[in-house]
């Protein structure tokens, strides 16, 4: 009697053992996800050609100011230091300054606003996590690809009267590496805190058409991004 007792004791521990086993197993794949919602502050580091084109005096160009935007992001967890990071901010609207001469003609060109965009630019990464997932901060690396597409395109009343009248902005999509480094701060189970630095390569070739006037000029936009962000895992 006593050993059948046991043997029921065994069994009932190994069954307790195994449905924690399993519960174990159910959380942490339940952890495997994870949505982030923080801030992007963006610098551009444009290079581009001077603008080219009918009645266009040398050394006309541009540059980009920076912007401020919500950020979004879904990771999937691969491993203890692998995970799969899909990223992108809301899509800001970049304005574009006149670099070059004072005036083009009577009209005032260097530092003014000549145009607006949006752009929708996600990321796809894939995060390496230096540590193992014991430490609360973590440090990390990630690399991927970016696409870019560019909308709501305007030329402004400055821009216009730069380049001779009512103007329209094309700027086709962009295919280009990305990387990104931060520090993961991990303090609670489901909850954690990240600061990040990311680049990405951005290039297109701008065209503005005016009455048919074309001026076109090859861009690399560079954008730079800190990111602070909050992640819940489930």
């Amino acid at each position: 009697m006593q050993a059948k007792n046991v043997a029921l004791t065994a069994g009932a521990l190994c069954l307790c053992a195994a449905s924690f086993c399993r519960a174990a197993d159910t959380d942490a794949a339940a952890l495997d996800n994870q949505v982030r919602l923080g801030v992007y502050y963006v610098h551009y580091f444009p290079s581009a050609d001077d603008l080219s084109g009918p009645f266009v005096p040398p050394g006309v160009n541009f540059s980009l100011e920076d912007v401020w935007t919500p950020y979004f992001a879904y990771v999937r967890r691969l491993s203890s230091n692998l995970g799969l990071e899909f990223a992108f901010g809301w899509p800001p609207l970049t304005r574009t300054v006149g670099r070059g001469p004072a005036t083009l003609g009577s009209v005032p060109y260097n530092g003014e606003v000549i145009s607006t965009a949006r752009w929708f630019a996600p990321s796809l990464l894939l995060d390496y996590t230096f540590l193992d997932e014991s430490h609360v901060l973590r440090p990390y690396v990630g690399l991927g690809v970016n696409f870019t597409h560019f909308y709501s395109r305007q030329s402004t009343a400055a821009g216009n009267a730069a380049s001779g009248g009512p103007t329209s902005i094309s700027l086709p999509n962009s295919f280009g590496p990305a990387a990104t480094i931060g520090l993961n701060y991990h303090p609670y189970e489901r909850w954690s805190f990240y600061v990040s630095y990311s680049a990405s390569r951005v290039h297109s070739r701008l065209t503005a058409d005016t009455g048919g006037l074309i001026r076109t000029s090859n861009v690399e936009f560079w954008p730079t991004a800190l990111v602070v962000s909050a992640g819940y895992a489930f």
